[in-house]
């Protein structure tokens, strides 16, 4: 399994930014396609973005295009989710997720149930 860490998290008025980080570890001799999810008081976990194992592709959800940006760092085995012009509807603790297994690349990167790896996650509040 691969090993997941979210970091970054916390409390920003509306129109401010805010960067999340991702750091996986464990026994991995190669990079895996990421995804970003969100989840807030009483609602289901909610597809943000996710970015293909070389970070040449990117996806993104319609509530957050032209807002957020995903990428990777290979060397340091870090993904980034960068967070600009928050409103208070992104409140959310926020997860990322490992496509170790290949499913949500062949399936579809918005399905959380493909992904096999999960971070701890982070809050994110966003203040009117």
């Amino acid at each position: 399994q691969v090993q997941l860490v979210e970091s970054g998290g916390g409390l920003v008025q509306a129109g401010g930014s805010l960067r999340l980080s991702c750091a996986a570890s464990g026994r991995t001799f190669s990079s895996y396609a990421m995804g970003w999810f969100r989840q807030a008081p009483g609602k289901e976990r909610e597809f943000v973005t996710a970015i293909s194992r070389s970070g040449g592709s990117t996806y993104y959800a319609d509530s957050v295009k032209g807002r957020f940006t995903i990428s990777r760092d290979s060397a340091k085995n870090t993904v980034y989710l960068q967070m600009n012009s928050l409103k208070p509807e992104d409140t959310a603790v926020y997860y990322c997720a490992a496509d170790s297994l290949g499913r949500a690349v062949l399936r579809g990167y918005g399905r959380w149930d493909q992904y096999d790896s999960w971070g701890q996650g982070t809050q994110v509040t966003v203040s009117s």
